[in-house]
């Protein structure tokens, strides 16, 4: 029994939060601070010092080999930085050499948020015993992660996977990113809403305007609601098929709030998949709701710390599980 730990750090735009995570992906040690989003890079980094600092307290310390950070995007791997979109104080911040720094020099392992949710559900999740799979966030924006071959496959910068931004409309709604018809354009959270809100749809007495209202409207049988999860679906339909069809995956496993939705997003997504999905090698696809919840991100970045480091270590070991 290998009582190595890894230290993971989950960075997003409403809160920073760190563990000490076990061979078994138990999480031993918690600590969180609110992100301080729109205050400068340094207080920032001064909300990860403060959790680093409490995980640093912890008598268990001792026995941590490594650090995993799994942080909003973009970031980039092989420079340590990071830029994340909903945190403008942070742009290509050397965080991987901050936290290193902070930690008394263990090697320090970064990727993307969407990277970080793959390896965890990989790891203990819905894509367990799957030896090829794309796991997606879908909320705010979309992200993603591959498993290749039976390993994290982050890319060199930390991004691949980022399913968000396959364009699926050629002439489409500009995204944000740049290009046109993007998934993350069409299938996002913020994005079902506007797309309901466009074509009448109006929320109840409590202005609850998002897209888990736009769902339970869905579920009474609301066609605007109806329609903007179909489309929804249909994007994320046809970025997994493309995906499919580019590396050959068996699983999809979708998390992030929108996937709460339940069946009104996974039915007319099953029923998009059947129409682009069509080559023979990946007409087996199945679609999978994540299982891991708000601590995939630690997890996944416990998971990562020791699966993409060359050489492993006992970290690796024992937490390859």
């Amino acid at each position: 029994m290998h009582t190595d730990l890894v230290a993971a750090l989950d960075i997003g735009g409403t809160k920073i939060a760190g563990a000490l995570v076990d061979g078994t992906g138990a999480l031993l040690v918690r600590a969180q601070r609110p992100t301080p989003a729109r205050e400068s890079g340094e207080t920032v980094m001064g909300a990860v010092a403060d959790v680093l600092a409490e995980l640093t307290a912890s008598p268990l310390w001792g026995r941590t080999t490594a650090v995993g950070i799994g942080s909003a995007g973009p970031v980039d791997a092989s420079a340590g930085t990071v830029s994340p979109v909903n945190v403008p104080g942070w742009r290509d911040f050397p965080l991987v050499e901050r936290v290193r720094k902070a930690v008394g020099g263990l090697p320090v392992e970064l990727v993307g948020d969407g990277v970080a949710m793959t390896a965890a559900e990989h790891w203990l999740g819905a894509a367990r015993g799957y030896d090829n799979a794309l796991c997606l966030v879908v909320s705010t924006g979309v992200g993603g992660g591959l498993v290749l071959g039976g390993k994290l496959h982050p890319g060199p910068s930390g991004n691949a996977g980022h399913i968000g931004h396959i364009s699926v409309d050629l002439d489409g709604d500009l995204c944000p990113c740049g290009s046109r018809g993007c998934v993350e354009r069409i299938a996002s959270g913020p994005n079902i809403a506007r797309r309901a809100l466009q074509g009448g749809w109006q929320p109840g007495p409590d202005g609850d305007a998002t897209a888990a209202a736009v769902a339970a409207a869905a579920r009474a049988g609301h066609p605007v609601a109806i329609a903007s999860f179909e489309r929804a679906a249909q994007a994320l339909a046809a970025g997994i098929a493309a995906t499919a069809t580019l590396v050959e995956i068996d699983i999809a496993v979708i998390g992030g709030g929108v996937a709460g939705a339940g069946e009104v997003l996974f039915a007319p997504l099953r029923r998009a998949l059947r129409s682009y999905a069509t080559l023979s090698f990946v007409q087996q696809l199945t679609v999978a709701p994540a299982v891991m919840g708000t601590d995939a991100g630690l997890v996944g970045a416990a998971a990562a710390a020791t699966s993409v480091r060359p050489g492993g270590t006992a970290a690796a070991a024992a937490l390859s599980g």
